[in-house]
């Protein structure tokens, strides 16, 4: 991982976060320095702050893609407006993380997203006697079709890309419902729908679990 955060406490903080996690991780607190970084190594995710002091990192962001970067980019920004979001996506990010954020979500946000490039442009996931056509998002077990709403889908290909980990709620809130997650009251709807999802797949003999850790 290449991670570019000019902010020292922040950046020490992420990369012995990341380092616990099991990832290798190099660090750099200046555009030039990332960018130069990136050029001499191979990273299998960059993690790119936008507000940088020599250059904004949406900057940064085009000039790896336009020099050939194909890898996953992950933006951490402060500024949570939507457009600031669509910006970062056209600049070429994979993923938007709006600071703050726990440490356990930017760990489910980069496994997601390393996932999600083992894929190698399939449009199927399969753990078990399941099946997931992310293109269609129909799920099917033994080869027959189950019906899910739209948020059971989504939780359930949030799961599988994040398989034998934990997630925790608030992760699982942001990736599903948005950054609007903060006005909830509680999470009493995540339960509900995680609920339902597992009912379907114990009635369709689903070979898979899914384990509330407390």
């Amino acid at each position: 991982i290449l991670l570019v955060e000019d902010e020292e406490k922040l950046a020490s903080f992420l990369v012995r976060g990341l380092k616990e996690q099991g990832y290798s991780v190099d660090a750099a607190q200046s555009s030039r320095a990332g960018e130069a970084m990136a050029y001499e190594n191979t990273y299998d995710i960059v993690i790119l702050d936008v507000m940088l002091p020599d250059k904004n990192g949406l900057d940064v962001a085009r000039t790896l893609r336009s020099e050939g970067y194909r890898g996953p980019l992950l933006m951490l920004t402060a500024l949570s407006r939507t457009k600031d979001k669509v910006s970062g996506l056209d600049a070429g990010a994979d993923d938007y993380l709006t600071k703050p954020f726990h440490l356990a979500e930017l760990n489910a946000r980069v496994h997601a997203v390393l996932r999600r490039k083992k894929l190698e442009g399939k449009n199927t996931l399969e753990y078990g006697n399941l099946t997931i056509d992310i293109e269609r998002r129909q799920v099917s077990i033994n080869d027959k079709t189950i019906n899910l709403n739209r948020k059971e889908f989504d939780i359930l290909e949030y799961f599988l890309l994040n398989k034998s980990r934990l997630v925790t709620r608030t992760a699982l809130a942001e990736h599903v419902w948005g950054d609007n997650i903060d006005q909830a009251d509680n999470f009493d709807f995540i339960y509900y729908q995680i609920k339902n999802l597992r009912k379907k797949l114990q009635e369709s003999d689903a070979t898979i679990t899914i384990e509330a850790i407390y």
